[in-house]
Parts: structure tokens; C-alpha cells; sequence
């Protein structure tokens, strides 16, 4: 059975989008651009799933203000 790659560059803060047609993404963690996912091309290099993921910081969603408005 192949082994898949779960982690989505989409959700990771060192993931960047360049102008470079040939290679549209990339990695800042890793510092290369690429055609296909950088985590990808990290599991297929190394056999193992990207060890410098991390989550993007998300902004909190307010909550709903109680009391009156005008």
C-alpha cells in the first residue's frame, strides 16, 4: 500500500504563492519553488511527512455583542 502525504501547504504559514509561472509555489522554511506541493516534493525526497508544518495563525472570530444597538 503507497503511503500518501496528509499535510496541506494551504495551512502552513511558510507556504507562498510567487508570480513564477514555471514554479507558482513555495516553501520559505525550505527555501525552493516548485510546480507541485512543496510537501510533496519533501515527502517524496525524504520519505517522510514535511517536519517544519506549521499552523497559520487564524484570526479569532468575534462573538456576538449582547445589548442593545442602535
Amino acid at each position: 500500500m503507497k503511503k500518501t502525504n496528509p499535510i496541506d501547504c494551504f495551512k502552513c504559514k511558510h507556504f507562498f504563492v510567487t508570480w513564477d509561472t514555471n514554479a507558482p509555489r513555495g516553501c520559505r522554511a525550505f527555501g525552493f519553488k516548485t510546480r507541485r506541493m512543496p510537501s510533496d516534493i519533501v515527502f517524496e525526497t525524504s520519505g517522510d511527512e514535511c517536519l517544519k508544518f506549521t499552523p497559520k495563525d487564524t484570526p479569532k472570530t468575534e462573538t456576538k455583542k449582547t445589548g442593545w444597538i442602535a
